[in-house]
Parts: structure tokens; C-alpha cells; sequence
């Protein structure tokens, strides 16, 4: 079960329709979502998926006119429809590259924004920085990524549509986001085993580590456990030690978890982060359990705080 511990609660929800406006159709007409046209000269995938995430947003959002909008209409279009658009953008977001990625949010951000500020009476921003997050940020989304949320965070931290009193969770968020991103080397720290043996996470010596914030009662872990079990790619390459895994409890009931350690696979890695260092210190932004990051033979970041399906399927290549 992974653990909530930040999630955008009624910060988000700043701003609302209020009813009739001189701006606002007093009418609830319906729209379909404005659709976006690739031009034709793009045939190459990744240009049109380029294409497709930097436009995606743009006629839905467009401040030449304002539409209908209730608690389950965003900009006369059914709130349903815009979240199906959102989880587009989010599976867009996981086919280009992070600075790529990080460019379109921040123009996805500028965009409602400025909607939100030419139609204060709106829900645009406040719904659409809602989705976000839930696509982005919650520990149960399939296409969360913190490097992403980050950047939207800070945003919201700078902006003069969010209250003053909801701005220093922003910037902690944004803060927390900024931790150990995708690209840069992992921060190093020590853990001891079950044996008492310490070890430190850069002196992991393989082509590829896969790094678990676990527990062993936890029902993910026994999933994601059993899912790499069952995975020949896997057990292959921990057989020759290509791949180490490295799973490391982080909360301090020590005993607890030596009493379930046996459980783990002789072949893991398996110890406790004895300085409390990721839960106290949060040299680490764990918010859920399991918390997987894998990183190359530099122990530079390729996948940070991701779904098992991620790393199952990277597995799958080796």
C-alpha cells in the first residue's frame, strides 16, 4: 500500500465558476475537445509526438473566448473527456525526453494560467492544476514522475492566482520533487544488512542497480518480488551480477523488520537504513512503498521513484 503523504488538497481548488458572469455563458453548452491537427509533413513518430505534447492544450485553452464551465465541465467540455486528455498528456509526457517533458508542463502551466487570469471566473486553472497533480504527483499514478510535478510546483509557488497561505506547500513540494532527479548520480548513503554488515549504496559494484524502498509486509514489494522471479531476463542478469537489487528499509522499526527479513530473496540485497537518514533527513522524497530507482553502472538515475511496470519492462531488454 503505498503511503499519501502530500497530496494537492483544497489549494487547488481556488477558483470557481460562481455562477452567471458578464463573461461566463450563463447557458451550459457543451463543446467537443478542440482537436489538435499534426501537419502532414510530419510523418516521423517522435516529430509528431513533439508536436502533439507542445499543442495539445493550445485550443482548449485558447483566451480568445470563454465557455461553460460547473463541477463537471472545464471550458464547455465534460470534465471526463479533459481527463482523458490529461492521461494522453501524461503518457506524451513518458515518449519524450525530460527536457522536453519539463519544457510542456511549464507551457501547459502558462497556458491555463494566463486563462486564469483573463477569466478569473473560470475553473480552468484550478481543475486543470487538479488533474495534474493526480496524473503527476499522486503516489498511485501510473505516470507520476516528481521531476515533472516539480517544475509545475515551483510555478504555482510563483503564482499570483494561488493564496499566499498555500504557497510555502508548493515550494516544499517543489523542493522535495528536486531531490535525486532523473540523469543525476543517486546520493550515496550507508545501510546494514542483516548480518550487521554495512554498506554503502555507491559501493554496489554492477551494470545496473535497482533500488528498493521497501518492506517486507508490504504487498507491492511481494508483487513487484515475485513479478521479478518469474522474469528470466531478471534472474539472468543477477546471476552473472549485472544487475544488483538493493532493498532498504527506512522506518525505524528495526525488529519488525528483521523478524520478516528471511522472506527477502537470498540473492537481493536486503538491509536497513540504520541512520534514518531517507525518512529524517529525506535525503530521498519516498511519499509511497514501494519507492524504485534504478540507476546505471555510475549510478546515475534512469528511472526515479517509478511504476513496477517501468521497471519490469527495462528489465525485460536486459
Amino acid at each position: 500500500m503505498r503511503r499519501i503523504l502530500c497530496l494537492l488538497g483544497a489549494g487547488l481548488l481556488l477558483l470557481s465558476c460562481g455562477g452567471r458572469t458578464a463573461k461566463t455563458p450563463a447557458q451550459p453548452v457543451k463543446r467537443a475537445f478542440p482537436e489538435v491537427s499534426i501537419p502532414a509533413m510530419l510523418s516521423d513518430g517522435q516529430d509528431r509526438v513533439n508536436f502533439m505534447i507542445s499543442h495539445l492544450w493550445d485550443k482548449f485553452a485558447d483566451t480568445s473566448a470563454v465557455y461553460y464551465c460547473d463541477s463537471v465541465t472545464v471550458n464547455g467540455v465534460d470534465l471526463e473527456e479533459v481527463e482523458r486528455q490529461m492521461g494522453l498528456f501524461g503518457t506524451l509526457l513518458q515518449n519524450v525526453s525530460i527536457s522536453k517533458a519539463k519544457d510542456a508542463v511549464a507551457h501547459f502551466f502558462g497556458k491555463v494560467e494566463a486563462f486564469g487570469r483573463r477569466y478569473p471566473e473560470s475553473n480552468m486553472f484550478p481543475k486543470m492544476s487538479e488533474l495534474l497533480n493526480k496524473y503527476l504527483y499522486d503516489p498511485n499514478s501510473p505516470l507520476r514522475c516528481d521531476d515533472l510535478y516539480g517544475v509545475y510546483a515551483s510555478l504555482l509557488a510563483q503564482s499570483d492566482l494561488v493564496d499566499e497561505k498555500y504557497k510555502p506547500k508548493y515550494r516544499y513540494d517543489a523542493e522535495m520533487c528536486s531531490r535525486n532527479p532523473i540523469g543525476s548520480v543517486a546520493t550515496d548513503f550507508p545501510f546494514t544488512d542483516i548480518r550487521g554488515k554495512v554498506h554503502t549504496l555507491h559501493g554496489i559494484k554492477a551494470d545496473y542497480t535497482l533500488l528498493i524502498f521497501g518492506n517486507p509486509g508490504c504487498n507491492a514489494c511481494r508483487e513487484l518480488m515475485e513479478a521479478m522471479q518469474q522474469l528470466p531476463q531478471a534472474t539472468s542478469a543477477i546471476a552473472q551480477g549485472r544487475l544488483k537489487v538493493v532493498d532498504v528499509f527506512i522506518d525505524p522499526e528495526i525488529d519488525e523488520w528483521k523478524a520478516q527479513a528471511a522472506d527477502f530473496p537470498a540473492d537481493w540485497i536486503c538491509g536497513y537504513d540504520h541512520r534514518l537518514a531517507i525518512s529524517e533527513d529525506r535525503i530521498y522524497s519516498v511519499r509511497g512503498i514501494p519507492s524504485l530507482y534504478l540507476l546505471d553502472r555510475d549510478k546515475k538515475i534512469l528511472l526515479k521513484d517509478t511504476p513496477q511496470e517501468n521497471v519490469l519492462s527495462f528489465l525485460e531488454t536486459l
